[in-house]
């Protein structure tokens, strides 16, 4: 579970609250139901018609990948790409089909299996990317769907603002009840707002990062497997997978190296 991110929502949440106590306000005056569903449920509403329904339905898959802390492990990665290439070199590389079950990582274990049975490099590099480029792109919808949900929020809560504008004007006579409709008119937008950047746009934001991570980690694989299967020097192949790692995660591997 990635705290960062709970924590991050809450203490925006307790700052806000902070921030209008500080003020000298009420928070029982900042609660409005009929704000929060016009916000909320109208701008999701807005995101059923933008969207397929499915990818509206399975909200909750977007949210647990933001939530959920990947552990990707490129320092094993690498170290297991490296001792497959000094076993291809040794024994040739239809040997390596015999550690293929003890490859947890499904995509490098297709890379490995279509090297042991020969494929042309450019075929092997062809499958791969796509096979990248179709997880970028499922990632892309999720990243799409929160941008675009960010951006239609803030919306409705003008929405909700003219809505409130509107019922003041038709009683202007009235002129005690302007100042709660002006108010809560106001707290609509200020719904919007809050929906939009504490929590759609930094979730957006998160999964980005997610996609950037898994795409490297798939980097590395390629690379590696390429490397593996034209044949070249383990130690040339450990330092050019190292150089998607930064520096002070290095060494943990050329150690590692260095035992064995």
């Amino acid at each position: 579970m990635d705290l960062g991110t709970i924590l991050g929502i809450a203490i925006g949440f307790v700052m806000i609250a902070f921030s209008i106590l500080n003020a000298g306000g009420n928070l029982a005056n900042y609660v409005s139901v009929a704000s929060l569903l016009m916000v909320v449920g109208g701008s999701f509403a807005a995101m059923m018609v933008a969207t397929p329904l499915s990818r509206v339905l399975g909200i909750m898959k977007y949210i647990n990948i933001a939530l959920k802390v990947p552990v990707h492990e490129e320092e094993k990665i690498i170290s297991d790409l490296v001792n497959f290439s000094e076993k291809a070199r040794r024994e040739g590389l239809l040997a390596l089909e015999d550690d293929l079950e003890e490859v947890e990582e499904e995509f490098l274990r297709k890379g490995i299996q279509l090297v042991v049975d020969g494929t042309d490099p450019d075929i092997i590099k062809s499958v791969l990317y796509n096979d990248l480029n179709q997880l970028q792109e499922r990632h892309h919808k999720g990243v799409t769907f929160f941008d675009s949900w960010g951006k239609i929020a803030p919306a409705f809560g003008m929405i909700g603002t003219l809505a409130g504008l509107i019922a003041m004007l038709v009683n202007l006579e009235d002129k005690s009840a302007i100042g709660p409709k002006m108010s809560l008119a106001l707290i609509t937008t200020m719904y919007g707002a809050i929906l939009a950047n504490l929590i759609l746009i930094p979730l957006k934001i998160k999964l980005e990062d997610r996609d950037a991570d898994e795409s490297l980690v798939r980097e590395i694989m390629i690379e590696g497997i390429l490397s593996i299967q034209s044949g070249d020097n383990p130690r040339i192949l450990e330092e050019k997978l190292l150089s998607f790692l930064p520096p002070g995660r290095r060494e943990s591997v050329r150690a590692e190296s260095m035992k064995e």
